[in-house]
C-alpha cells in the first residue's frame, strides 16, 4: 500500500491490542480504523502476482469489461481488511487462532484511489466449553470505501486467550 494512516476513527478499546485479550471483546461494540488509499500501481503488483485477470492487470481490457475500469481483485482487498484487523482489532497479545471466516463478500468493486477503512462489531463473545484458557469471539467486518459503501464483508472467528478463568 502506498497512503496509509490506519487510526482510530472514532471510539476505540479501553485496553491497547497490545494488551486486549477476549474479555475486551464485549458484544455489540462497533470500531472503526482507517484509511488505507489503493492505488492503480497497487492493483496491478497485487493482481499480476496473485490473481493474473484482465480485469485486474490490464486497465485497456478492463475499461471494456463489465465493471467500466480497473478494479482491486477480491483477494486484494480482503488483505488490506487484513492489515486494519490485524493492526488494530485482533489481540497482538492473546491471539491465538481463526478456526475460518463466514459469508465473505464483495457488494461493491474497489477502484484505483479509494480510501478504505474497517468497521467491526463484536457479535458475540463465549468462553471455550472445552478449554478454560480461551474464547471464541464471532465479528462481523466491513470494509468501507470513502462513501461509506460496503466494498467487503465478512463474519471472523477468533480464539483468544482469557485474561480471567472461571
Amino acid at each position: 500500500m502506498t497512503t496509509a494512516s490506519t487510526s482510530a476513527l472514532g471510539p476505540d478499546f479501553d485496553t491497547p491490542v497490545e494488551k486486549r485479550y477476549f474479555e475486551d471483546y464485549v458484544p455489540g461494540a462497533t470500531y472503526a480504523y482507517g484509511s488505507i488509499v489503493v492505488t492503480e500501481q497497487d492493483i496491478l503488483r497485487f493482481a499480476g502476482e496473485f490473481d493474473p485477470q484482465a480485469i485486474h492487470t490490464d486497465p485497456e481490457a478492463a475499461a471494456a469489461g463489465p465493471f467500466g475500469g480497473l478494479i482491486a481483485s477480491g483477494w486484494h482487498t480482503a488483505s488490506v481488511m487484513m492489515r486494519l484487523y490485524a493492526d488494530h482489532y485482533v489481540s497482538k497479545v492473546a491471539s491465538l487462532a481463526s478456526p475460518g471466516i463466514d459469508e465473505l463478500r464483495w457488494p461493491r468493486p474497489v477502484r484505483p484511489g479509494d480510501s478504505l477503512s474497517l468497521r467491526a462489531t463484536v457479535r458475540s463473545a463465549r468462553p471455550s466449553r472445552s478449554k478454560p484458557d480461551r474464547g471464541l469471539v464471532h465479528t462481523d467486518v466491513e470494509l468501507l470505501n470513502q462513501d461509506g459503501d460496503a466494498v467487503l464483508t465478512l463474519t471472523a472467528m477468533n480464539l483468544l486467550l482469557r485474561r480471567d478463568q472461571d
